[in-house]
């Protein structure tokens, strides 16, 4: 593949089409969820499909995925080349199923909540909130019977 000097954009620009700072793209470039081509000048330029990339990332954090499993989705992409359709849809069936666990805890915990606090009464005996002589530490920090799967 041959590329035009048109192909090739800044970490300006990058940050400009993105809304990303330039830090926040230096921090990506060192995750390794970029990879910039660097000039005789030692400029970085990216490629524009590193705009998709950006992208993904800034979306799939707004889905509450963490940085590790965005790691994990951007490896599957190839690198020095546009992702296709095709490696788009492998991407997007995959974290199908992290959003699905990540939507079904969301609404055990809220029904939880739900249940708990919509009662008013906050009653010592049936409260999930209430955790007499800490028996619940064994299962790790925070309202274990609010977020427990």
């Amino acid at each position: 593949m041959v590329l035009r000097k048109t192909d090739l954009i800044p970490i300006g620009e990058m940050a400009r089409r993105t809304g990303l700072s330039v830090s926040a793209i230096r921090f990506y470039e060192d995750k390794g969820l970029i990879e910039p081509i660097r000039t005789s000048g030692n400029q970085r330029r990216f490629l524009r499909s590193d705009i998709r990339r950006l992208s993904f990332i800034l979306i799939a954090q707004q889905m509450g995925l963490a940085l590790g499993e965005i790691e994990i989705e951007l490896a599957k992409l190839p690198m020095g080349r546009t992702p296709n359709a095709s490696d788009w849809t492998k991407i997007s069936r995959s974290i199908r199923a992290i959003l699905d666990r990540k939507i079904a805890e969301l609404e055990r915990t809220r029904d939880r909540l739900d249940g708990c606090i919509g009662c008013g009464c906050l009653s010592l005996k049936k409260c999930q909130l209430y955790n007499k002589d800490d028996h619940l530490a064994e299962r790790g920090p925070g309202p274990r019977q609010i977020i427990a799967v």
